[in-house]
């Protein structure tokens, strides 16, 4: 029985070998594949009872694992939307059937319908962004989620919804004085439109500002092309005091010559004040642009995707969603560097870059494996060395067995 038992023990031990030297040829085949992460092979010895004067000798058992917790190097690129992240988190991406896995394999490009692939042909996910408000995140699932898309055709316009508009107002003038300012904004159609702020004194600490838009405005009586009024009230110290501070203009729908329409917008005028200075308007801001067509694609470290026109303003389109679980190490891996939830691997929580323990984003880089080249040919070398020792086990055994056989002759 000991005979049998050494020759399986040496068997087995070929064969944990065999099982190392597979890692290694796939780790150094794949050392200059984008998030590959090293696999191992861990031993653990297996034990057969014995009985008196006779010793089963048992064998050597293997399991695979990898090193997907240990983040590989990174490297910069001249593209935009090659990504890597800098912590914790793995990309979410969508196969072909529509079913959603985990990599650190961020080389993507647009593909024929603008989605953003990798090399592998899985879509990277992320959730539509509007600005301002913040993605609804589901923490323990995918759903929401949609493939990030950059597809544009031709050129694109947006209309004006909201700006700000500042200015000082000169306490010291009469009652009645007016001083006026001027704001640029878009119609639906890209086009740009003068509206007046016209600033009247009415009393201490007291004033109104009227919009008027400028190829419109006739004053009347009645008048015409006024989209908007406001009193404002200061206190001692010249701070607005009015509440809220917004001002909302009337809508112009069918604008002569064009047809196109101007949204109705929300103008704040938190920043007003009524000191003694000369009148000061700090230039105000707005929304929307005109025609323009794609340049080109910004992503930021927390994973908000813009396109970027060639007038150069951005618009958000995605922000990119990460994932992680309890145990990054026992994620099931699956052709194509991606991984899938493994019964030891824990739940998969979704969130975004640069909150909890997910890490930022970094465009223009990819993370490189995590392979050494100069481990993987050291264990190389002790692998064949000991599989050729546990070869010489099975040879010895083979040979005791036949001196066994021969007793007979």
């Amino acid at each position: 029985m000991s005979l049998y038992g050494m020759m399986r023990t040496g068997g087995s031990g070929m064969n944990a070998q065999a099982n190392r030297l597979g890692t290694v040829a796939e780790n150094i085949a794949n050392a200059s594949t984008t998030g590959y992460k090293r696999a191992s092979t861990e031993f653990s010895s297996l034990i057969l009872p014995s009985s008196n004067g006779s010793y089963n000798s048992g064998g050597v058992e293997t399991k695979v694992r990898y090193s997907i917790s240990e983040q590989g190097a990174t490297t910069y690129t001249t593209s935009s939307t090659d990504l890597a992240i800098n912590g914790g988190g793995f990309f979410i991406v969508s196969g072909a059937n529509g079913s959603n896995f985990l990599t650190r394999a961020g080389a993507f490009v647009p593909d024929a319908d603008g989605n953003l692939v990798n090399s592998a042909g899985y879509s990277l996910m992320g959730y539509e962004y509007e600005e301002g408000v913040d993605p609804t995140v589901v923490v323990n699932g995918f759903d929401g989620l949609t493939k990030v898309n950059l597809a544009s055709d031709g050129l694109v316009a947006k209309g004006s919804t909201t700006g700000t508009m500042g200015a000082n107002l000169n306490s010291a003038d009469a009652i009645g004085t007016e001083s006026s300012t001027s704001l640029s904004v878009f119609d639906s159609q890209g086009n740009s439109r003068l509206l007046d702020f016209v600033y009247s004194k009415t009393g201490a600490n007291a004033w109104s500002v009227e919009v008027r838009d400028r190829t419109s405005y006739s004053a009347g009586p009645p008048a015409v092309g006024v989209l908007g009024t406001k009193a404002l009230a200061f206190n001692s110290d010249g701070e607005l005091t009015t509440t809220p501070s917004t001002l909302t203009t009337t809508a112009m729908v069918g604008l002569p010559g064009t047809g196109a329409d101007l949204s109705a917008l929300t103008i704040d005028l938190a920043k007003t004040t009524q000191l003694g200075y000369k009148f000061n308007p700090d230039g105000g801001t707005i929304d929307g642009n005109a025609p323009s067509k794609v340049a080109g694609y910004q992503i930021d470290d927390e994973g908000i995707v813009f396109v970027k026109y060639e007038n150069g303003d951005l618009d958000p389109r995605y922000r990119v969603a990460l994932a992680s679980v309890q145990s990054p190490d026992n994620l099931v891996p699956q052709s194509g560097n991606v991984y899938s939830q493994g019964v030891d691997s824990g739940v998969i929580v979704t969130g975004f870059a640069g909150s909890g323990d997910f890490g930022s984003i970094q465009s223009g880089a990819l993370e490189g494996s995590n392979v050494d080249i100069a481990n993987e040919l050291t264990a190389m070398i002790e692998s064949q060395r000991s599989y050729t020792a546990n070869s010489k086990v099975f040879q010895t055994g083979a040979d005791l067995l036949d001196v066994l056989v021969n007793l007979k002759r």
